[in-house]
């Protein structure tokens, strides 16, 4: 049995096609087959459903590709701890991080490729649930995400930061500025929004229910940059977690005010509970176990209201 073989096995679960995995495997599609019938006939048993093209996994090969996913992360953990030993720590950090703490990623990866410059990072965008999924299924080495979700019982977390949310305002009037801003106040306001499908709207909206509130949205994006954009240049106003401040920063157009109450939650690390982390894991784990966030988040908004 060859790592190769496993490699092939992979390679057909993500493509379902036969053509598609050679050539993601850069072999021929006649090897790729070939070894693949080799490692059944190892096994001793048909892992694949076949026909004129694939026709998936049999109950057995849906198993043995459970398998087959773990072998081939320990495998590539194995790889890097022999090149770390070396002390040429070499590979690809995935990670998953939910949309609104995409501004936050470049204070872990900076530090990561300073220190071990042979790291690529491969950074995606996903939901809280496919970044638990690509974790179980070791698609993803790292996920950045809320950690007051219930489903995370079964992966190690490390928490981060309490995001807290925030008014963003541009030249807002002199009344705004001077009173405690209420979720009851901040529904009149002309607003911009995230789309309703993701987290953080979600939960701004149960803020605005429980004020007995209902807001006044007028433009609704999937994009950060954009609620910055439209507050700037457009009048409206947002509500955002403080920690996107990071990357867009304020100036003399934008200003940050305070919720009453305040609105808060908690983000963090998570990666698949195992008894051993590969080195690329872990060396993104202690390096993430020394980041200040919350001072340097909390200090962006000091003397702003």
């Amino acid at each position: 049995m060859y790592i190769r073989q496993i490699h092939y096995l992979l390679a057909l679960a993500k493509t379902e096609h036969f053509g598609r995995a050679a050539e993601i495997s850069h072999v021929s599609q006649p090897a790729l087959s070939t070894a693949i019938q080799h490692f059944e006939e190892e096994l001793g048993i048909t892992l694949i459903k076949r026909g004129q093209r694939f026709q998936g996994f049999t109950e057995e090969g849906e198993r043995v590709l459970q398998w087959a996913r773990i072998l081939a992360q320990n495998w590539e953990g194995m790889r890097q701890a022999a090149v770390q030993y070396s002390q040429q720590l070499t590979g690809v950090l995935r990670i998953g991080a939910i949309p609104t703490t995409l501004p936050v990623t470049p204070l872990l990866t900076a530090p990561c490729q300073t220190q071990y410059p042979g790291i690529a990072i491969k950074l995606v965008s996903l939901s809280a649930e496919e970044i638990m999924r690509q974790l179980d299924s070791f698609e993803l080495d790292l996920g950045l995400t809320y950690l007051d979700d219930p489903r995370l019982k079964g992966f190690n977390v490390l928490p981060l930061y309490r995001e807290r949310y925030v008014l963003l305002a541009s030249n807002p009037a002199l009344k705004v500025v001077k009173n405690h801003l209420s979720w009851g106040d901040v529904a009149d306001f002309p607003l911009c929004l995230l789309t309703q499908n993701m987290q953080n709207r979600r939960l701004i909206d149960a803020a605005f229910r429980e004020a007995n509130a209902t807001p006044k949205v007028m433009l609704e994006t999937d994009s950060l940059f954009a609620l910055y954009a439209h507050v700037r240049s457009a009048g409206l106003y947002s509500v955002v977690p403080h920690s996107m401040l990071c990357q867009f920063g304020l100036n003399q157009e934008v200003t940050v005010l305070p919720l009453i109450p305040e609105l808060s939650r908690e983000v963090g690390l998570i990666v698949r509970r195992q008894d051993l982390l590969s080195p690329i894991q872990d060396a993104a784990w202690n390096i993430a176990q020394n980041l200040d966030l919350q001072h340097r988040f909390d200090s962006l908004i000091t003397g702003s209201y």
